[in-house]
């Protein structure tokens, strides 16, 4: 397993997060295989949000209940989880926050955060509420990091304004075919080229210059939900000729190959598994060990349809 350093931190990770919105169904056992699966497979970070599951905490509470750490497991792994969406609105305010974290904490059965990230932009944010819940959190030794989700660099820069705590992950939706944080630098100031438009804010390159670790959720999906491109030749005929040739070439499969074209990037981006799979787990554990060359690496940008002007 490819491990990566967490810039600001004194940290090391996976290059692979297993994401756990999904295990909501599953029994005991099936949530200790895959996450024992996982751990042999080198994975150290697992992902949560207080919104997965068919309630608030539902997904948190199911692993809790199912995964039981010594303390000395529970310092090898790092857990992280996101607040900040509700049913019908975003809330990042200071009392949300601070409630939050401690039913999360309840849930998961754990005295800590490694992460804390804030879920999606809050467009009625205040800084300083963050910054106070933030302090609160990590004076009391309930949150030991902080990161955002899906925030362009000003959204970012806002909140630096008074948070004094490093924000050190910004978790964003990337894969091959859903990658406008990558594309729309290669095709910059091409008029008339829907890739050239930047709808991110030069995140990606932000990301690098400040030191900050890119998560990348749904890495087989097509779109938003969409479905995933792997297998889907009815739409990915090109992509999936490719990804069966490398992952024959590197000896992974196709969900491998997918997971190594994140991992080449010289940002070092995380990939969130939201599979409950555990032999996906292992296929991308080891798509991650594969260092793409250049040259296979834009094969597959290309055959996912972006251009190369």
């Amino acid at each position: 397993m490819k491990t990566i350093p967490l810039p600001q931190t004194d940290l090391t990770a996976s290059s692979i997060v297993l994401g756990l919105m999904r295990i909501e169904a599953l029994d005991d056992e099936a949530i200790r295989t895959l996450f024992h699966t996982a751990r042999d497979a080198g994975v150290t970070v697992f992902d949560h949000a207080d919104i997965y599951g068919s309630e608030r905490h539902g997904c948190e509470r199911r692993f809790g209940d199912a995964v039981t750490l010594t303390a000395a497991e529970r310092e090898q792994v790092l857990i992280q989880s996101k607040v900040g969406i509700r049913k019908g609105f975003f809330d990042f305010s200071e009392e949300h926050i601070l409630r939050t974290v401690d039913e999360s904490l309840a849930a998961l059965k754990t005295d800590y955060l490694d992460l804390l990230l804030l879920h999606r932009p809050d467009s009625l944010v205040e800084p300083e509420e963050v910054a106070s819940a933030f302090d609160t959190l990590q004076a009391a030794g309930k949150v030991r990091n902080f990161g955002v989700s899906n925030h362009t660099p000003a959204q970012v820069e806002l909140l630096k304004g008074s948070v004094e705590q490093p924000l050190i992950v910004n978790q964003v939706q990337l894969s091959i075919t859903h990658a406008p944080i990558i594309a729309s630098g290669v095709a910059a100031n091409m008029a008339g080229l829907d890739q050239s438009i930047d709808r991110d804010n030069g995140m990606l390159d932000y990301s690098r210059l400040t030191g900050m670790t890119l998560q990348a959720w749904s890495p087989f999906q097509a779109g938003f939900f969409t479905g995933v491109f792997i297998g889907d030749r009815e739409h990915y005929a090109e992509l999936n000729d490719v990804l069966d040739e490398l992952a024959a070439a590197h000896g992974v499969t196709p969900s491998g190959i997918a997971t190594a074209w994140i991992t080449r990037h010289p940002a070092n981006i995380q990939v969130v598994l939201g599979t409950t799979k555990p032999s996906r787990v292992q296929e991308a554990a080891a798509g991650s060990d594969v260092t793409l060359s250049r040259e296979e690496w834009y094969r597959l940008f290309t055959a996912a349809g972006h251009t190369l002007p």
